[in-house]
């Protein structure tokens, strides 16, 4: 079966699941009641790539591929568009975006590629009457990864450092304002100063070609790693972890950073 074969019958089994008679719990679904799972199914297909599983990323796409299908069905029963609309528009899009390859632009390098990506969304911004470099970076995104694809964008402009350790001198200075909020007690205060350095830090990242997102995930693993390790230790001597001192959790913790 080719790959638009197996799309066609993939839409019509959706269509088939909404039509009278379907699935009761597909044909109750709007586009609300399911916009969760389309994240949840990003984020799985995230894993999946971070975790190098081939299959669970294989079928984690196809997971993320039904939510498309699914949106395009209610959508088409609305009037509103269909999934040959969202198609197209994806078709048209990557052409407009890739002169370089459909039209008689040149771009050699992969920096070429990206300054006349972003001078093409300008572009296309104006039309929609959004015309900030900034646009198109969603607020759903999570706060790190947002301020990482702000940093991006800005700086494709200009607006940047020129050297990682020119962004360490900046984290420093967010530290000492953040300290200095926390000295005077102002919750307001201390809570944007405390964003300063985290947007700070995802800029440290950026220069490092690190995303802050991704290594704040691979923190929160290896914290969970060296945490159970403590839970395992305990149990082994029929200890319950809110009876032991910090002192001793603490000991555990830097034997655990040896281990895990």
């Amino acid at each position: 079966m080719s790959a638009a074969d197996a799309f066609v019958e993939l839409v019509r089994i959706m269509e088939r699941l909404r039509a009278p008679g379907g699935c009761p719990w597909d044909r109750e679904q709007t586009s609300q009641s399911i916009k969760p799972y389309v994240i949840e199914e990003a984020y799985e297909v995230a894993e999946a790539i971070e975790d190098n599983d081939v299959d669970e990323l294989r079928a984690e796409l196809g997971d993320l591929l039904l939510q498309i299908v699914f949106h395009a069905q209610l959508a088409r029963e609305q009037g509103l568009f269909t999934v040959e609309d969202v198609i197209r528009g994806i078709r048209d899009k990557m052409i407009r975006r890739h002169p370089h390859v459909f039209g008689d632009a040149e771009a050699h390098t992969a920096d070429e590629v990206l300054r006349n990506w972003a001078r093409i969304k300008a572009e296309e911004r104006k039309d929609k009457g959004d015309a900030s470099v900034l646009a198109g970076v969603p607020r759903a995104l999570p706060g790190l990864l947002r301020a990482h694809r702000l940093g991006e964008k800005a700086g494709r402009v200009g607006f940047d450092w020129d050297m990682p350790a020119d962004v360490l001198e900046k984290v420093r200075e967010e530290l000492d304002e953040l300290q200095a909020a926390m000295q005077l007690g102002d919750a307001k205060d201390v809570e944007a100063e405390l964003g300063d350095v985290l947007f700070a830090l995802t800029s440290l990242g950026r220069h490092l070609d690190i995303h802050a997102e991704d290594a704040l995930q691979r923190a929160n693993d290896r914290f969970i790693r060296r945490f159970r390790y403590i839970e395992e230790r305990l149990a082994e001597r029929q200890q319950q972890i809110d009876t032991v001192d910090a002192d001793e959790m603490n000991r555990l913790w830097e034997e655990a950073k040896t281990r895990t």
